[in-house]
Order: C-alpha cells, then structure tokens, then sequence
C-alpha cells in the first residue's frame, strides 16, 4: 500500500455538504487540501399510485420509526397525498434528537409521545419493544425496503416497511474532466452511481475512501481498490480515516 499513498490535494465527498460545523472544514484547514461536496444520488417522489401498490393502510399502524428527515418529508407528504390526517395517538420513534426535533414542521411536538434513540437505529429498538403491542410502521426508500435489518428482524416487533420514495442517480457529467485524488462513499448506491455515471471509470491513482461493510462490498465486488477504510479501530469515523491517511501521504515528499 505505500506506493499507493502519493500526496493528497483534492478530495471529492459523495454527499451534500453538512450544515453548520463540519470536521471536514477543520480536515481542510489543518492539511490544506481542498474538499468538495457533491450528492451522487438524489431522493424522489412516489406517487400515490404507486404507494397503493404496496397494498399498506397507514392508518392501520399507530407508530412510525423514522431515519432520516428524508423519510419523515415524505411520510407526511404521502398523507397529504392521500387525504389522510395524522391521528393524535401516533407514537413517533426516532433515531436521533435532530430528526425528533424536524418533527416540528409537521406536527405539534409538545401534544405527542416522541422517543428517541443514539443515533442508530439499533439504539431504539429496545425503547420500541417498551410498546410492543404497537404496529409500527417505517417509511424508507426503495433501497432500504430490499435491505434486510438485523436489529429490526431479530425485535420480534410487528412493523412494516413502506417505500415512500426512490434513490436515484444524480447526473454527475460535469465532472467528467474533473480529477480529485479520493473520492469518498458512504453508500452501495453512491458506487452505483460512479460507474452509471462513467462506464469507463478506471481508478488508477484514484483513492477511494469507503464507509461500512456493504459499501467497502459493492467497491470489491466491482473490481475496484479500498485505499481507506471506516469505520476500523484507530477511527470510528470517515473524517478521523482520512486525516490519519493524509497525514501519513502527505508527509512523504512526491
């Protein structure tokens, strides 16, 4: 591998750029490298129509489980979409503080029964299995809704997952020309979008830096290289992964 860790200058990360404060501002600051931010996929609707298709009664659960704002915009857009007006009772499971919080564009917070967890959807299960006689419901996207999870599986909870809406490539040809020394990805979906993007894509020097199990997965299985890896024992995180390699390339003198 250290042939392979030539100076890095650029860095492209496959995802919008954070709100607020962000350690990849501190990364660009204390290496002086430059660090972009462009979504390879982006969220889109489903009609009603499509909904229906699934043959799922929202009003049928009396909870909802929510990862992500993106989830929560649309479940409250398919109700709107569907006529249907939130019933009080609905218990709102959330997994994090942030997400409990974006509730507030849509319901009044205070009058609800709102959980939260730490940041994991496993960290909320065992508050879930306190309202165990609940049918829980949880919207997600095409990609989670083929997803198995685990945590969720192995609950015994009575759920039922509900695509809301699709992930679909974002239209990156404008970069066509443009060379970063590592692409960044959390996601299978942001590799499948690479290589719809640019068929001919050859790493070469490239370094890809690559977050979780199934993302570092789909980079193998599709004959390409992991040059940084997270999350692993020396950093839980992308941002601690790549100022440690940096660290380590940039010191060498190319």
């Amino acid at each position: 591998m250290a042939e392979q860790k030539k100076k890095v200058k650029t860095i492209l990360i496959s995802q919008p750029k954070p709100e607020g404060k962000s350690p990849y501002a501190n990364l660009e600051k204390k290496h002086k490298v430059k660090i972009d931010f462009r979504p390879f996929m982006h969220v889109e609707e489903i009609t009603a129509m499509e909904f229906k298709e699934q043959r799922i009664s929202i009003l049928n659960h009396d909870a909802v489980i929510f990862t992500s704002k993106n989830a929560m915009d649309h479940y409250f857009g398919m109700m709107d979409k569907l006529r249907l007006r939130v019933p009080d009772f609905t218990k709102y499971f959330c997994v994090s503080e942030a997400i409990a919080h974006y509730l507030q564009n849509f319901i009044t917070y205070r009058k609800r029964k709102v959980f939260t967890g730490e940041q994991t959807l496993a960290s909320l299960i065992p508050i879930m299995q306190k309202h165990k006689e609940s049918k829980f419901m949880f919207p997600c996207s095409d990609v989670l809704k083929k997803q198995m999870n685990k945590s969720l599986e192995e609950s015994c909870l009575d759920y039922t997952k509900a695509q809301m809406y699709r992930v679909a490539c974002s239209d990156l040809s404008d970069l066509s020309d443009v060379k970063y020394d590592v692409l960044v990805f959390f996601s299978p979906t942001g590799i499948k979008s690479l290589l719809e993007n640019f068929p001919k894509f050859k790493q070469d020097e490239t370094r890809l830096a690559v977050f979780g199990p199934t993302t570092i997965k789909s980079v193998e299985d599709n004959g390409l290289r992991v040059d940084i890896a997270a999350p692993n024992k020396n950093a839980p995180s992308m941002s601690m992964a790549l100022d440690q390699y940096i660290k380590e390339a940039n010191k060498r003198k190319r």
